[in-house]
C-alpha cells in the first residue's frame, strides 16, 4: 500500500518561526543555518538543532521569498541538450552541476526544444536566473544576452564555436579535432580519406567544423601529396553502416576519420564484416578516447579531447556573479591530441 504524502486538510504549512520555537533560537539564526550563510558564526550544536527541528517539522525554505529578500536568485540555468551527447560531455556537465551545488547555487535544467535564440532567452529570463550557461545548440544573440541581463542575470556564458557580444565565451575548437585526425592519417601514408558526417539532427554544429578542419589539414599537406577528403553521411544504425561498408571498395578510400569513437566502432565492425582489413586496407580514427575503443581489436586510434574541468567553469560562474561589471572573457574550453593505436 502506498503511503499518501498529501498534507491533511487544515494542517498549516510550517514556517521558520515554528522551527525557531522548536529549536529554541531566533528566526535569524534559522535563516543563517538553512541558507548556509558563512558570514555569521554559529556553533555546530546550534546548527544541528536547527536542522533537526526543520526536518521534524518538514520545513524547507521558500526559494521565491528568499530571492525577494536578497534581490536575486541563486539559480544557474543550464539549457538541456537536444542532441545526442557522448560520455565526455555528460561527465563534464555532471561535474559542473556538482561544483555549482557546492558553491550554493541551485542548478535548473531547462528544456528548450523548439525555442530559437531570442525566444529561449525570454523563456529563461522568466525564472530570473543569476547565471545562464548556454550550450551552442541555442544560438543566443546580443539582444538575447541583453534580455537576460535586464532580468537580473549577472553572468551569461556561451559554449560553442563562436563569440556572442555581451556574453562570456567558452570556445570549443571543433575544427582542430578534424585537423589533427587527418594530419595523423596523412602521416601514416593515407591519401584518400573519408570523413563521417552523422545524419542525426543537431550534430552538424560539431561535424561541420570538424570537416572544415580536415579539409584545411589536407590542403596544407596536399602540395605534393594529392590528399582527397570525401564526406561520408552515416546514421548511427547498423543498416546505415553496412550500406556504407558495402560500397567501400568502390569509394577507393584508404582511411576514415569517423567523427567520434562511437561512429568509428560502428563503422569498423561493418567494414570488418565486408572483409576489409583494418588498418591494412583502411585506417580508422575516432575521437573522445572512450574505454571501449581500447578494448576493440584492433585497438582504436582516437583524438583525445582534454576539456577544462566543470569545477573551473563553476568558479568562473561564481566569479562573474560576484563581479558582473568586467569585460566579457574568452576561454578555450578544450584542447585535443591524437592517441595512436592499432587501427591506424
Amino acid at each position: 500500500m502506498t503511503q499518501s504524502t498529501e498534507q491533511p486538510v487544515g494542517r498549516s504549512v510550517p514556517t521558520s518561526a515554528d522551527v525557531a520555537r522548536l529549536a529554541g533560537v531566533s528566526r535569524a539564526t534559522v535563516s543563517y543555518v538553512l541558507n548556509n550563510t558563512s558570514a555569521v558564526r554559529i556553533s555546530d550544536p546550534t546548527r544541528r538543532k536547527v536542522r533537526e527541528a526543520a526536518e521534524r517539522l518538514g520545513y524547507v525554505p521558500h526559494a521565491a521569498a528568499r530571492s525577494l529578500r536578497a534581490g536575486h536568485t541563486r539559480i544557474v540555468l543550464l539549457p538541456t541538450a537536444h542532441i545526442p551527447v557522448g560520455p565526455l560531455y555528460s561527465h563534464f556537465f555532471n561535474e559542473l552541476q556538482w561544483a555549482l551545488r557546492r558553491l550554493d547555487y541551485t542548478v535548473v535544467q531547462y528544456g528548450s526544444l523548439g525555442l530559437d535564440g531570442d525566444g529561449a532567452a525570454r523563456a529563461w529570463a522568466e525564472l530570473r536566473p543569476v547565471a545562464v550557461v548556454s550550450l551552442g545548440m541555442i544560438a543566443l544573440t546580443p539582444h538575447g544576452v541583453e534580455v537576460l541581463k535586464r532580468s537580473g542575470a549577472k553572468a551569461v556564458i556561451t559554449l560553442g564555436p563562436g563569440l556572442v557580444e555581451g556574453a562570456h565565451a567558452l570556445v570549443m575548437d571543433q575544427s582542430g579535432i578534424g585537423g589533427r585526425a587527418v594530419t595523423h592519417l596523412i602521416g601514416r601514408g593515407c591519401r584518400r580519406i573519408g570523413v563521417v558526417m552523422p545524419e542525426e539532427p543537431g550534430l552538424e554544429m560539431f561535424s561541420g567544423p570538424r570537416l572544415a578542419g580536415a579539409r584545411a589539414a589536407a590542403a596544407e599537406a596536399s602540395a605534393g601529396a594529392g590528399v582527397r577528403i570525401v564526406p561520408l553521411p552515416l546514421a548511427y544504425e547498423e543498416d546505415s553502416a553496412a550500406a556504407l561498408a558495402a560500397r567501400w571498395r568502390a569509394l577507393g578510400l584508404d582511411a576514415v576519420f569517423a567523427f567520434n569513437d562511437e561512429y568509428a566502432m560502428l563503422l569498423m565492425r561493418a567494414l570488418q564484416d565486408e572483409g576489409i582489413g583494418i588498418p591494412a586496407q583502411t585506417a580508422v580514427i575516432g575521437s573522445d578516447d572512450l574505454l571501449l575503443g581500447r578494448l576493440l581489436r584492433p585497438r582504436l586510434s582516437t583524438v583525445r579531447i582534454d576539456m577544462v574541468t566543470g569545477q573551473r567553469l563553476a568558479e568562473l560562474v561564481d566569479r562573474v556573479v560576484r563581479d558582473p561589471g568586467g569585460e566579457p572573457e574568452r576561454h578555450d574550453l578544450m584542447d585535443s591530441r591524437v592517441i595512436h593505436r592499432e587501427s591506424s
